[in-house]
């Protein structure tokens, strides 16, 4: 899981690249050419979506996302493993909540088109039932792995990696 987790970061660090490409050309057009490019915004858009959603997935499996550790503080040593779990327990939910809402989202939209790129708005939220299911499946995998993988703390929830 490590493998996929290393390429959705990469895969997120590549989007939001190539995205800051878009931009600077949409401002090089709209302030040099005095003409702006009408792809630009939809595909920096697009892109965001797809980075972000890869990255957040990617962020469930390694902890780097933003947490509060109040709770951990304040639960002990004794309770944050169980605290930790429940946690990803929710994690989980939520992932399979993005997956199967997202594919409900992916049919109702598929006939809609992006009228400056001329896709269908399917392409724009495909990666919903993707990252959902890895978020799911990563926080399941963060509940089993044991400690010493990864240098990650026993059950560690996203954002709780030092």
């Amino acid at each position: 899981m490590k493998f996929i987790s290393d390429w959705l970061a990469r895969l997120g660090a590549f989007g939001l690249v190539v995205m800051t490409a878009v931009v600077g050309w949409q401002v090089f057009g709209r302030f040099i050419l005095d003409s702006s490019p009408s792809w630009t915004e939809q595909t920096a858009l697009l892109l965001m979506i797809w980075y972000v959603l890869f990255a957040a997935a990617a962020g469930v499996r390694e902890g780097f996302h933003i947490r509060i550790a109040l709770l951990d503080d304040l639960v002990g040593e004794r309770s944050v493993a169980v605290l930790h779990r429940i946690i990803n327990v929710l994690v989980a939910l939520m992932g399979l909540a993005i997956a199967v809402y997202g594919a409900q989202l992916l049919w109702a939209v598929r006939d809609h088109v992006i009228p400056s790129l001329g896709l269908s708005r399917w392409v724009a939220y495909a990666p919903l039932p993707i990252s959902g299911l890895l978020m799911a499946i990563f926080a399941v995998e963060n509940m089993v792995r044991p400690p010493s993988d990864d240098g990650l703390e026993d059950s560690p929830i996203p954002g709780s990696a030092d």
